[in-house]
């Protein structure tokens, strides 16, 4: 073979390799954009640089990279009223609050998977988490029964694990009555002021959960 026969088949091979290269990406990338879920992540903490906000944070990284669509809602810094038993929604109807929880309420019906996440208050999640969750009754209907994920991050000051039970109970209690799946927790205890959780392997964690999702 001479050299302008062997420059012509390495051009060619090279042509071919790159078009393979390429069709393959976009394998890869319709592969991503078929597996990818919709997530909403609800946090609880007043606190913008608290231990619970980095939680999530560190989440929502290692669920991005795995190419998932994630909605962040920090319940503590949106005006939603707590529910007031009042039953004007029949468990599947409009609210008679006009607040934020009208923006989370589609995102939360379309959601493949719901991650709370929330700093220990007095041994249960924080208010303004709960105010949400409580008005997930409006939408009990298009929630209950669906085939959605959960994840659960929480973070306190203590470290005796009894005391991280009474909020796994209720995450554990309102997943099964809803009929979602747990994909996993992460508990962090012995985390109290802010910026704190950052010299553990919580943040890891959360992160590793959020990157396995699948």
């Amino acid at each position: 073979m001479n050299r302008s026969e062997f420059l012509k088949k390495s051009a060619l091979l090279a042509g071919s390799a790159l078009v393979a290269g390429e069709a393959m990406g976009e394998v890869m990338k319709t592969a991503n954009t078929r597996n990818s879920m919709k997530i909403v992540v609800l946090t609880g903490s007043p606190r913008k640089n608290g231990n619970t906000a980095y939680l999530a944070d560190q989440f929502i990284k290692g669920a991005e990279e795995r190419g998932h669509v994630v909605t962040r809602f920090d319940c503590a810094f949106l005006n939603v009223a707590g529910c007031n038993a009042c039953n004007h929604c029949g468990m599947n109807g409009p609210c008679v609050f006009k607040d934020d929880f009208e923006r989370i309420r589609p995102k939360l019906i379309e959601a493949d998977l719901v991650a709370f996440v929330s700093p220990m208050y007095y041994f249960g999640v924080s208010e303004q988490l709960k105010r949400v969750i409580d008005r997930f009754y409006a939408i009990n209907g298009q929630l209950k029964g669906r085939r959605k994920k959960a994840a659960f991050l929480m973070a306190y000051a203590n470290t005796a694990p009894e005391e991280a039970e009474p909020m796994l109970s209720h995450y554990r209690t309102l997943v099964n009555y809803l009929g979602w799946t747990s994909v996993g927790t992460v508990v962090a205890p012995g985390v109290w002021t802010a910026g704190s959780i950052k010299r553990t392997n919580y943040g890891e964690e959360a992160y590793r959960l959020g990157k396995s999702l699948a």
